[in-house]
């Protein structure tokens, strides 16, 4: 019966989520949380955490989302789920990233990044050295936002036609 709860409190979120009732879903994923906290399931309580942060961001809370989200990186990394770890650091730069901590934003996709190379998550991992060229280019550092992006590029198995020619560009660059 325990198990009920945690489980009907995910879908209520989810559906709050969905139905772009965001700050409802944080509430809820948040007493999920605590309620998987309760049952001893840190990894399920975790991601929780994570879709809470997620949610408290598009609510427009990015203090409460970086709130969230602290922690969770280290029950994921400590249970060798390196793809998971990867986002709860994404989830950690991204709040920061709106909370205007660019050098806290870069550090936290950097272990980002690095944990989603460690799981093979190519894709992800470009979708975080993106973010992490984003904020290169808004300092003026153009030269490296394209050394991130490349690296991010080389790093996907089966790139699109959209990303092969980027890479390509890329690979042109005056230096």
């Amino acid at each position: 019966m325990s198990e009920i709860v945690p489980k009907s409190l995910t879908d209520d979120a989810v559906k709050a989520y969905q139905e772009g009732n965001y700050e409802n879903a944080a509430r809820l994923f948040g007493e999920a949380a605590s309620a998987f906290t309760a049952q001893d399931n840190p990894l399920d309580a975790a991601e929780m955490k994570n879709n809470q942060s997620v949610a408290w961001l598009q609510a427009g809370n990015p203090g409460a989302a970086w709130e969230a989200a602290r922690g969770t990186a280290s029950v994921f990394a400590e249970a060798d789920d390196f793809r998971r770890e990867g986002i709860a650091w994404g989830n950690e730069a991204a709040a920061l990233q709106a909370l205007g901590r660019a050098n806290d934003a870069l550090e936290k996709y950097r272990l980002a990044s690095a944990a989603f190379e460690r799981a093979g998550e190519g894709e992800m991992r470009n979708t975080v050295m993106q973010a992490m060229a984003g904020i290169e280019l808004k300092r003026g550092k153009v030269m490296d936002a394209l050394l991130t992006m490349q690296m991010g590029l080389s790093g996907i198995k089966h790139p699109t036609l959209k990303q092969k020619i980027l890479l390509a560009l890329l690979r042109f660059r005056a230096w």
